[in-house]
């Protein structure tokens, strides 16, 4: 995230002396339990577009398609669920969280809600252990002995899960979307869903991905041709083929700190219509 002002920083370290204690907040329409520690608030404040371009990608498909189900990885507290569901009331939404800590918040906020499901678990493309590494009201996972939450593949996701006809993916996961969205493209490749990750080169090989460019190359293979970027406070950088996107995120690898050193980045699959129409759309509401 840029930088943000210093009211914004001094409160983010007051409300840190006492992380755990949960507050409601409206986020962007939505009412939000959380640790009084979170920085959605503050990051929603200061950048008005912030993780508005994943609503919007969930409104354009919903011109054509009315129903249909998202798959939120990384769902943390909800808020990104929460947004679609309340944008698009033919949707429906799996949350899939790995951390048990922000289990309890999505629980809450999303827990009586039919339209939402909830998979307690970490996805993976290989088996592994991992332990939870929190900050900023976020969390990324690390090798190591200690993990207890379970780990699925994307194959095994969708056979324990009744969940089709998913045309949108979404994955937040701190480093490591590129193992984890092409395994799930793979997985639903029948629904040739529009995938929604974010793109950061230093965590992803903070991951143990020493090859974060690989994942284009890999996407490519599996049908994913248009694309659309994000800078990471909402900013739209452009609509761009596939050769273009690895071109500018080799580029972003080398940004120094502080610098927009990660994007948001929207695929669809060239046999997508309805997909590429809606990322056109998007990206023209937001020129407009």
């Amino acid at each position: 995230m840029s930088s943000t002002p210093l009211t914004t920083r001094v409160m983010g370290r007051i409300r840190r002396m006492v992380p755990n204690r949960v507050v409601q907040r409206e986020v962007q329409g939505v009412l939000l339990s959380m640790p009084w520690s979170h920085r959605l608030p503050d990051y929603t404040r200061t950048f008005p577009e912030y993780g508005q371009n994943l609503v919007a990608l969930a409104v354009a498909l919903a011109v054509d398609e009315p129903s249909f189900s998202v798959i939120d990885v990384g769902a943390n507290i909800g808020d990104s669920a929460l947004q679609i569901l309340d944008a698009v009331p033919g949707a429906r939404v799996m949350c899939v969280e790995g951390d048990e800590y922000w289990l309890r918040f999505l629980r809450m906020n999303t827990g009586t809600n039919e339209r939402v499901s909830i998979v307690p678990a970490l996805i993976v493309d290989q088996a592994s252990e991992l332990v939870a590494v929190r900050a900023k009201g976020t969390t990324r996972f690390v090798a190591g002995a200690g993990g207890t939450m379970p780990s699925l593949t994307g194959h095994e996701l969708r056979a324990q899960q009744d969940f089709d006809n998913v045309r949108l993916i979404k994955s937040d996961t701190d480093g490591y979307d590129t193992r984890i969205v092409p395994a799930l493209a793979a997985a639903w490749t029948d629904s040739k869903p529009v995938l929604f990750l974010e793109y950061d080169p230093r965590l992803t090989r903070l991951a143990g991905d020493d090859d974060p460019l690989s994942v284009w190359d890999r996407l490519t293979d599996l049908g994913y041709a248009d694309a659309v970027v994000w800078g990471n406070t909402g900013d739209l950088v452009g609509a761009m083929p596939m050769a273009e996107l690895i071109t500018g995120s080799a580029h972003i690898d080398h940004l120094a700190d502080g610098d927009d050193r990660y994007w948001d980045v929207a695929l669809a699959h060239t046999d997508d219509v309805q997909g590429r129409v809606a990322l056109r759309r998007v990206v023209e509401a937001t020129r407009a």
